[in-house]
């Protein structure tokens, strides 16, 4: 199997609302950084894939219009997934996988800022039972919060902890949409969302943008000192109703975990998608990342979630740890679906 690698990351600070932005006017700047970053053009690339959701901008194909972020000639070999674009990633990896083409551009947009977030996620749940209800992800978080502190698995105050934790780590991040050091026992007196979740253990709602480079075998070398090479990838699912599964277990992370090796060697540094407090510790417990595992060092999606783009940006905030020598061995992650329904899990390493 031929070796794929990470080369190149850009991405857009998230904010609550870019103002003034359509499709184009997010991708043109974060694809053109990636590109420039290796010296490269979009002539140089082989096979370009993006993901977004039409729900946001409220309008069918609008992906279509983000293509025009690139260069209109020549015609582009292109793909586009309606899901976060770590999933677009895992496309590219699997088409650079067949020989013909060195080279992939992924990039992924979305702004929360356009459309009533709840709603649109309500719309990935059982049209005919669940949707009438009006489920939305916080609603569904919070099922899934109270069962671990059942299980005396967590409590609040565990929640918050991490909460903080991950937006203290942000403090260093320019690209966060929320950081710094906050008050434990303040998010712990803020009234409930839906209990037991209150506003800090939810992620932000972001406007980003992002874009990653790979490129396979030697032409990875040629580009970059210390490629993060994809050592392991998989992409795991569980049964689409909540009633169905146990809320307090990933087997889907945990089974994509260890199809992608992640225990196979010692880990660095892990960017967990977790939208919510609580999913960070059921992830950690999947994976079987230990104690002194850094998990999130960027802040994570409690400091930054831009819908479709928070998972690509776990992918590339992990990568530039191998880039920039700070880690040898990392992990990536994101997820889709409600309550952790969905897991994509990749191993990278340096050389």
């Amino acid at each position: 199997m031929r070796d794929v690698a990470i080369v190149s990351f850009a991405q857009l600070p998230s904010v609550k609302t870019i103002v003034a932005a359509d499709e184009p006017e997010l991708v043109q700047p974060v694809t053109s950084e990636a590109m420039k970053q290796i010296g490269l053009t979009q002539d140089d690339i082989g096979f370009t894939c993006s993901g977004s959701t039409d729900y946001l901008p409220g309008r069918p194909f609008s992906f279509v219009a983000a293509v025009d972020g690139l260069k209109a000639v020549p015609p582009i070999r292109e793909s586009h997934v309606e899901m976060d674009g770590a999933f677009a990633l895992f496309e590219a990896w699997v088409r650079l996988l067949h020989g013909d083409i060195d080279t992939a551009l992924v990039f992924s947009f979305g702004k929360c800022s356009l459309g009533p977030v709840p709603a649109v996620l309500n719309l990935q749940n059982d049209p005919y039972y669940v949707q009438p209800l009006g489920l939305d992800a916080i609603s569904a978080a919070a099922l899934q919060a109270q069962a671990m502190i059942d299980a005396s698995m967590a409590s609040e105050r565990d929640f918050a902890e991490i909460a903080a934790r991950n937006r203290r780590n942000a403090i260093d991040n320019p690209n966060a949409h929320i950081k710094g050091d906050f008050s434990i026992d303040a998010m712990l007196d803020e009234p409930y969302l839906s209990s037991p979740i209150r506003k800090s253990f939810c992620s932000p709602l972001s406007d980003s943008a992002a874009a990653i480079v790979l490129a396979a075998g030697d032409a990875a070398r040629k580009l970059v000192k210390r490629p993060a090479w994809i050592r392991g990838i998989d992409h795991r699912t569980e049964p689409h109703a909540l009633g169905q599964r146990d809320l307090t277990t990933s087997p889907s992370a945990k089974l994509a975990a260890e199809k992608a090796g992640v225990g196979k060697g010692k880990v660095d540094i892990a960017e967990l998608h977790a939208p919510f407090a609580h999913q960070e510790i059921i992830l950690r417990q999947a994976m079987g990342l230990d104690d002194d595992v850094k998990v999130n060092p960027s802040g994570g999606a409690l400091a930054a979630n831009s819908l479709m783009t928070a998972g690509l940006i776990r992918f590339g905030e992990a990568a530039n740890r191998i880039l920039s020598g700070d880690a040898d061995r990392a992990v990536a992650h994101t997820t889709s679906g409600a309550c952790l329904q969905q897991n994509l899990v990749a191993v990278l390493e340096g050389e």
